[in-house]
């Protein structure tokens, strides 16, 4: 039986969507090569019937001319039809294209979504807490003690402006009441009558004090 009805294995398979559409275009391809062979014919008639007068001659070629013409526009009503099907097998094609990409993409988010949920399970939110609240409590700390280690010793915390300028003034009033000759170590003071012997120089005797010596 098999022999003779065939098996069912050996179907030909289905042609796809994207095999229908190189069909579909290879059909307009050998459609369009007619059209072409037309518009030759047509254009050597134009030129035969130029060339002849009026008759049964040039009443035959007219003839064959509406025939060719005829046909061509059969051709061009085939490929008007054959691109209209082109488009909607594409169209359709592109949909499912979209649609499967989008299944992907879906497959993909459920993937995800259970991954996220798995590691969510791990973390638990109070320990979080906790460390946030012990952070909080190390950095308060550690400034305290930055604040501690940079406290000036023996210095009070608040100076009144007023008396640092008080203690100014009367500083600048002790200079003026100091000895001249302390300002100038150079000049000697007023109660001194001779001025000091530099170390180093020997005075001479006068004659008076040597003739007391002998």
């Amino acid at each position: 039986m098999n022999r003779i009805f065939g098996s069912s294995s050996s179907k030909k398979p289905t042609p796809s969507l994207q095999d229908a559409i190189n069909s579909t275009d290879a059909r307009m391809e050998s459609i369009e090569v007619k059209i072409k062979k037309l518009d030759a014919e047509l254009g050597r008639y134009k030129e035969q019937m130029g060339k002849m007068r009026p008759g049964p001659g040039k009443t035959a070629v007219q003839q064959r001319a509406l025939r060719t013409l005829k046909q061509k526009k059969m051709y061009e009503n085939q490929i008007s039809q054959l691109a209209q099907q082109t488009f909607n097998m594409e169209s359709a094609a592109l949909t499912t294209e979209n649609l499967r990409n989008t299944m992907a993409t879906v497959d993909a988010m459920k993937i995800a979504n259970k991954e996220i949920k798995k590691q969510y399970g791990k973390i638990d939110i109070d320990k979080i807490e906790d460390i946030h609240f012990e952070m909080e409590d190390l950095l308060e700390q550690a400034n305290e003690i930055q604040e501690t280690l940079g406290r000036s010793y023996a210095v009070p915390d608040e100076l009144d402006e007023a008396d640092l300028e008080a203690e100014l003034d009367a500083l600048q009033l002790e200079v003026e009441e100091d000895p001249s000759y302390l300002n100038d170590m150079s000049k000697a003071p007023d109660f001194i009558d001779e001025a000091p012997i530099e170390y180093g120089e020997q005075s001479t005797p006068a004659p008076h004090e040597a003739v007391k010596a002998t």
